[in-house]
């Protein structure tokens, strides 16, 4: 059969996660406290940087923009997964696909490089810390984040593309719960060995390109951090660097494991439960790790619910 006579579908419907009603039912309570959470501690981590001296820090100003990709990157996918709970059938137009997957392609994207940057934001200050002010200039903060948006969207335009470019002449139902790319490349008709060779090389690239700056990054830290004499000054500068860490263990982890392995796109309801992590769990999780393991955030925080108390 030639693809001329194939007939291109007009709109995809998401499994989600199936169940009873009143399984659905349950579902959208937690993910609806799990994206409202997402909402307040990232809106909360950025009204707390911009109002207090931590929004003159390039960590601050990194980590204001992650709480702010973080917002958008949750946003496209969470409030159409939660109206999707509450209907029996789950439609979503071609073009509407097609949307949701730049955005959320892009915002991923953004979110890799953003973490590598925060590295090297590290890096300088542990590593170089009188040439941190010279080096890590505010037009310099600038440009790093004006790169990752734009390796973002160039990304975004290649793997979306490479996609809806491909013929879907049915079935029509997406095993995902928003449409991501190996959900939709199990459902073309046409061949998708390129895409999924393409899907695989740029996200490799991605991981592995931002990997090898946040490892080379943390081991000129860690030789550092060991050649402090202070047990207190060891554990104080190290302590700055615990939470980012933490942040990236947990996203990497979750991208590698869906995206970086040439067989993946054949495991689907384990991709549907890792793709919870980084689309839904992960954004809410950051504020709280970012708060929880940084001392000048707990510091600020407690600054603020003082001033409140004192004004009550």
């Amino acid at each position: 059969m030639k693809e001329a006579n194939w007939t291109q579908v007009s709109e995809f419907i998401l499994l989600g996660f199936s169940g009873r009603s009143e399984v659905q039912l349950s579902l959208f309570l937690l993910f609806l406290l799990m994206y409202l959470l997402t909402l307040i501690g990232n809106v909360g981590m950025i009204v707390l940087i911009h109002t207090d001296s931590l929004q003159h820090s390039p960590m601050y100003f990194f980590l204001s923009n992650l709480s702010f990709i973080d917002i958008c990157y949750s946003s496209c996918i969470t409030p159409r997964f939660l109206y999707d709970l509450l209907v029996a059938r789950k439609v979503i137009s071609y073009n509407s696909c097609a949307t949701q997957m730049w955005f959320f392609t892009s915002l991923a994207t953004t979110e890799c490089y953003l973490l590598a940057a925060m590295a090297y934001d590290r890096f300088v200050a542990i590593c170089n810390p009188l040439l941190y002010p010279v080096i890590m200039t505010r037009n310099i903060c600038f440009l790093l984040l004006a790169g990752c948006y734009l390796v973002g969207i160039v990304n975004a335009v290649v793997h979306t593309s490479g996609t809806f470019q491909l013929f879907f002449c049915g079935p029509n139902e997406v095993n995902s719960y928003f449409c991501d790319i190996p959900a939709l490349l199990r459902l073309s008709c046409s061949d998708n060995y390129v895409s999924k060779m393409v899907l695989f090389v740029f996200s490799a690239f991605v991981v592995v390109l931002n990997a090898v700056i946040i490892v080379i990054s943390y081991a000129y830290i860690l030789s550092t951090v060991l050649r402090i004499r202070s047990i207190t000054g060891r554990q104080k500068t190290f302590s700055t660097c615990a939470s980012h860490l933490m942040a990236i263990t947990l996203y990497y982890g979750t991208l590698t494991f869906m995206y970086v392995q040439p067989g993946g796109l054949e495991a689907v309801e384990q991709d549907k439960i890792v793709s919870v992590f980084y689309t839904i769990v992960i954004p809410m999780l950051n504020p709280v790790i970012y708060s929880l393991r940084n001392e000048e955030v707990k510091k600020a925080l407690r600054k603020k619910m003082n001033q409140n108390i004192c004004l009550q």
